[in-house]
């Protein structure tokens, strides 16, 4: 049994302690309930996973589960499709957040109309959603300048990512404030932050500018798949591929292929069936009043939910990518 397929099982195995505590039983099938899931950049990879973890979660419990989103990094976009999928009065919402501000007044609007909502991957913490289910981002970034501040040892780096996205933001801060805190002699400035908008093409024309501006750059952190890719290429295309130390975050096939080539040295790999199976169990509790922390939680004036469920990143490397090539 390879990793994930353990991770899996021991997750159903809890879940279904959990459930049977409450005197529920997942075979009664609930076909009327349906729970969806909703995202930017819908055509991504990435979000797979998440959805897969959820059609198990809702497979087990009899209910159904669908998926919606906006195809663009469009942080309006993503706010009508929500407001729509409220306006449709699901059983319960996943819902990733483009924009932490932008989003808080549909989220707040779904708890009033008492559907239960749970944010994932990225949090909207000033919201009323009942928990956030996903990566703890800072400390993911604290993982990567670990996994470079012994290769750099000292010089100058870059990060590239997206800065008003919440949860790469994060990233980038958990990776400068260890940088500055452990590895004093590595150097990030600003001016070396680069925003990748979101594009392939526009990481590796950025980066290209940077290794032609700082040709003495010795490392970079790479904020998402998309800019591990982009920076890769540009590496390669300046030769310096063998030469500068590069983590990227998240892993598709395109990621796996570069690490097994050498050409990206590793990467973090974040619990997205965790997500996606732990947050539709979230939702489903509270849609069908199984939560009990106190009598009435809701007059109470509580969350029914932990806030924050951190699902961990793991370090990928040529040495166990195959792991993660199985699991899909």
């Amino acid at each position: 049994m390879n990793r994930r397929d353990f991770l899996k099982n021991s997750s159903v195995a809890a879940a279904a302690a959990l459930l049977a505590s409450q005197g529920l039983d997942p075979a009664r099938a609930q076909d009327d309930q349906t729970y969806t899931m909703v995202t930017f950049l819908s055509g991504i990879d990435y979000w797979k996973d998440c959805y897969r973890g959820m059609q198990d979660a809702a497979e087990y419990l009899g209910v159904k589960a669908t998926y919606t989103g906006t195809p663009e990094y469009d942080i309006t976009a993503e706010v009508r499709v929500l407001e729509e999928t409220i306006a449709q009065q699901p059983a319960g919402i996943l819902v990733t957040i483009a924009n932490a501000e932008a989003l808080q007044a549909p989220i707040n609007s779904a708890i009033e109309a008492d559907i239960p909502l749970v944010a994932f991957d990225a949090d909207s913490p000033l919201s009323k959603r009942y928990s956030f289910v996903g990566t703890g981002n800072y400390y993911a970034g604290v993982v990567a300048a670990r996994y470079i501040g012994p290769i750099v040892k000292s010089g100058k780096v870059g990060v590239v990512t997206r800065p008003s996205q919440g949860n790469l933001a994060q990233r980038t801060a958990g990776f400068k404030d260890t940088l500055k805190a452990e590895f004093p002699d590595v150097v990030l400035d600003d001016a070396n932050i680069i925003d990748n908008e979101g594009s392939t093409t526009v990481t590796a024309t950025k980066t290209s500018a940077i290794l032609q501006a700082e040709p003495d750059i010795k490392g970079f952190f790479s904020t998402s798949a998309e800019s591990a890719v982009g920076v890769s290429q540009a590496l390669r295309e300046s030769g310096k591929i063998a030469d500068i130390a590069h983590i990227g975050f998240d892993y598709d096939e395109a990621t796996l292929d570069l690490i097994d080539r050498g050409e990206l040295g590793a990467t973090l790999a974040q619990g997205t069936w965790q997500m996606g199976f732990w947050g539709m169990l979230f939702v489903y509790m509270v849609r069908n009043g199984k939560i009990k922390s106190v009598s009435d939680w809701k007059s109470a004036g509580i969350s029914p939910l932990p806030p924050n469920v951190d699902t961990g990143v793991v370090v990928i490397t040529k040495d166990n990518s195959k792991f993660w090539r199985a699991a899909k």
